[in-house]
């Protein structure tokens, strides 16, 4: 890792509640001073913020980046990429890889592939079956952040509905345990009726209904109440519907068992957004109704919803494409927009960019016990984003970083701009370009 020394000069800190003016140096990788004005030593490298906002880079705890298997459409190296460009410096990836991530050697495969290969600081999850509770049970604490059941439809054998092993999950998980919760039994249920009534020209109007709210809020009782009866640590993932919301604590995370995430997409996108964009914001689960949009906007603020994540799914422009509602796959790629798209919520007068922070870099560390990352902290590693709140970012094809080559966003233009994104103190996006750097590193959880 390189140790070069920078100093951010002149800027607008957004941290732990507080927005104050000020300066802040970077050594060895880590936050070595901040304070209202630092001089500079010699060899120091200058970065004049001139008044913008200078922030914790922001953590995803929730990507899909396709590596192994499926590289035709994503890798670890063209993603990471595309989010340091984003302003995202550590990310967290899913296990429904080609192998799925279910042994603890896969899992090593692919913090060994990341450290070749990635821009941002990187974790992996831990895949659950119906059939892998013992290595489940076998894994070391601080190898992956956390178990990932998909208690909805996923790929391969990644279904977990056997009763006996959710529970055995979540009595005997090391780890915080991520659930993507919807009810496969009634989704099958909705999805006859549909073939039944449009054969395999199902309307991508009618996703919202197969995979529908009450699907959702099924899957979701069912995993609260198994933490409950467990004492089990829950991170439920991408809540979309305003029902749910009711199931949740409302107040700081500090002390929570079970926290809420939320995705960028269905804070912007809502069922009235098919029409004009098609497949391209089809996802699991389904963005669904204006009046589910602004309830997740309100939970937001009364801090229901704890995280705010990608679940970054890059498909192929092609397979995109396709007319056939059941072939078309679900995903959207998120990560170099999601933190302007979020910024958008301060323009709107939405969230503060205090608030911001701490769903976006705050919470997730203390949810996940990531260790020295997420705060503007003396001491912690320099994972910085420098924004200029007063520029703005027009959403072009050339534009995209990620392998897919397309944004839900395009044509849009951002009311912000990432001016530069720093990894363990090195430059990774500077001045509207990737730095190639060593210096992203596997992150360690308490």
């Amino acid at each position: 890792m390189m140790t070069d020394s920078v100093l951010i000069k002149n800027a607008r800190l957004v941290n732990e509640g507080q927005l104050s003016d000020g300066d802040l140096l970077v050594r060895d990788g880590r936050i070595a001073k901040i304070a209202s004005s630092i001089s500079a030593e010699g060899g120091t490298r200058i970065l004049d913020a001139a008044g913008a906002c200078l922030l914790p880079g922001m953590i995803d705890d929730q990507v899909h980046f396709r590596e192994p298997g499926l590289t035709h459409k994503a890798g670890i190296w063209s993603e990471s990429r595309a989010a340091v460009a984003g302003g995202i410096t550590s990310f967290m990836e899913m296990p429904n890889t080609l192998p799925p991530t279910v042994t603890l050697s896969a899992l090593e495969d692919k913090y060994a592939a990341a450290a070749q290969k990635s821009l941002a600081n990187y974790a992996f999850y831990l895949g659950a079956t119906n059939d892998n509770l013992d290595v489940i049970r076998a894994l070391p604490r601080g190898t992956a952040c956390g178990i990932k059941i998909f208690m909805g439809a996923s790929t391969g054998n990644m279904l977990v509905d056997n009763e006996d092993t959710l529970a055995g999950i979540f009595r005997d998980a090391p780890v915080l345990i991520a659930t993507h919760c919807e009810s496969t039994p009634l989704i099958n249920q909705q999805l006859k009726t549909a073939l039944e009534k449009y054969g395999r020209d199902i309307p991508l109007t009618e996703h919202p209904r197969i995979r529908n709210a009450e699907a959702c809020y099924r899957s979701s009782v069912l995993a609260i109440e198994l933490a409950r009866a467990h004492d089990a640590q829950l991170h439920i993932l991408h809540l979309s519907t305003a029902r749910e919301m009711e199931l949740f604590a409302a107040g700081p995370i500090e002390g929570k068992n079970i926290t809420a995430e939320v995705c960028i997409h269905f804070l912007h996108f809502n069922s009235d957004d098919y029409a004009r964009l098609g497949n391209r914001i089809k996802c699991n689960p389904a963005i669904k109704s204006a009046a589910d949009q602004q309830a997740l906007l309100r939970a937001l603020k009364d801090d229901r919803l704890d995280i705010i994540a990608t679940d970054h799914a890059p498909h192929t422009v092609e397979e995109k494409a396709s007319s056939d509602y059941l072939e078309a796959p679900a995903g959207l790629p998120l990560v170099q927009d999601a933190l302007l798209a979020t910024l958008e919520l301060h323009h709107d007068g939405i969230l503060s960019l205090q608030e911001i922070v701490r769903k976006t870099a705050h919470n997730v560390a203390t949810r996940f016990g990531v260790v020295d990352r997420g705060f503007l902290r003396e001491g912690y590693w320099a994972d910085l984003v420098l924004v200029d709140t007063a520029q703005t970012t027009p959403v072009t094809p050339e534009r995209v970083l990620s392998k897919c080559g397309w944004s839900p966003f395009e044509g849009r233009t951002f009311r912000s701009r990432i001016l530069s994104t720093l990894v363990n103190g090195q430059l990774a996006w500077h001045e509207g370009q990737i730095v190639e750097h060593s210096a992203a590193a596997r992150l360690s959880f308490l």
